[in-house]
């Protein structure tokens, strides 16, 4: 909901003994409000409730005493429009810049990531970072930056477009990544570690950030590719972020067995409380597991800075989310209704083509039965 646009009175009202020309009565142009104008459907922030009494009361100012002037009338209606539009509406950051990490050599994946990027790695047939784009540009975002390393060709994902022609039949999404999105790649010379990745991207950044991981696929769409929806997971995020403008982390529930392969993290009314890397199952603070969706925000590059890879390894994001949790504003958001798919081992791979087959509509009844047959 955008702001509304106010038209000051153009006419002064016929009041007995007033003369309209009098400069005791000239209308002064109002001065502009701090907050800025959005244009209608274009602010991110959350509606202005008005109740039927209030608007009653704007629409009818107390004209009880005939000899009121003009200016008065006109500071009536002011100062309740101003208070219930511009001084009680919470202004939020919107957020347009997104990254997604894709650097390392991906040696857990060795020999097929020696030869494909885990990033180009097919769930059963699109791309994990076509996944990713497609969910980031769903978010809204329009400035994406992919982080990459030496030995990756990410860039060729910006080439197909002419090949779509051969698949007609196909969503064309798939194929034209970069409309409505500007790309831009930057590289990780040496396989220093999420944080150290995300500084060669966040100088190019003013503002809060939706950071993926990209061996990390969130879904909760798993429609035939003439069909194909984009994960709604970032704009989710995306959209808890606005309601504090604070850092936001998304969450996904794990089995107690499985927490020594995560950050998990614990959770009090949205507060993150406490993070645990990869804790045995015994000493896990629950069994929320950091997912690689994130909101950022724009200390991040100083705090980096402070936190650094000389001084942290590649725990440094650990460390950046646990100084935001000790100042008491890192958030947690938990994700429901989606699958987490991950390219980075090869078994937790193989789970993912399974699963994602099997929920795909075009693919799910002869799947299962070959399943059946081959256990049998």
């Amino acid at each position: 909901m955008g702001f509304f646009h106010i038209d000051w009175l153009g006419t002064i009202p016929n009041l007995p003994n007033v003369n309209p020309n009098h400069a005791k009565y000239k209308q002064a142009k109002p001065s502009k409000p701090t907050t800025p104008r959005v244009k209608e459907g274009e602010s991110q922030g959350p509606p202005i409730s008005i109740s039927e009494n209030e608007k009653i009361k704007l629409a009818t100012p107390n004209m009880a005493s005939v000899g009121t002037s003009l200016f008065a009338l006109i500071e009536n209606l002011k100062e309740p429009i101003f208070e219930s539009l511009f001084i009680r509406e919470k202004v939020m950051t919107g957020v347009s810049h997104g990254i997604i990490v894709a650097g390392g050599v991906g040696s857990r994946m060795f020999p097929a990531s020696a030869y494909v990027a885990k990033e180009m790695l097919p769930l059963v047939d699109v791309p994990a970072i076509v996944h990713l784009i497609l969910e980031a540009k769903n978010a809204g975002i329009t400035q994406l930056h992919i982080i990459t390393s030496p030995n990756k060709n990410l860039q060729s994902i910006l080439e197909v477009q002419h090949l779509k022609h051969y698949r007609q039949d196909l969503h064309e999404d798939l194929f034209d990544l970069a409309n409505g999105v500007d790309i831009q790649f930057h590289i990780q010379p040496e396989p220093k570690g999420f944080g150290e990745a995300l500084m060669h991207a966040l100088p190019h950044i003013d503002g809060p950030c939706l950071v993926l991981l990209g061996d990390n696929i969130i879904l909760d769409k798993h429609e035939p590719l003439n069909r194909f929806e984009a994960s709604t997971a970032s704009k989710q995020l995306v959209n808890e972020f606005l309601q504090t403008n604070q850092p936001t982390v998304g969450l996904i529930e794990v089995a107690r067995e499985e927490t020594s392969h995560y950050g998990i993290a614990k959770i009090e009314d949205n507060k993150i409380t406490s993070i645990v890397e990869k804790p045995k199952p015994m000493d896990a603070p629950s069994q929320f597991a950091l997912c690689g969706r994130y909101i950022f925000t724009s200390d991040t590059l100083t705090l980096l800075h402070q936190y650094s890879y000389e001084m942290c390894g590649e725990l440094q994001t650990i460390e950046l989310q646990k100084h935001w949790m000790n100042e008491g504003r890192l958030n947690g958001f938990i994700f429901h209704g989606m699958e987490w798919y991950d390219s980075g081992l090869p078994f937790s791979w193989l789970k993912s083509q399974i699963d994602h087959g099997l929920n795909r509509s075009e693919y799910k009844d002869v799947l299962r039965d070959w399943l059946r047959k081959r256990i049998d």
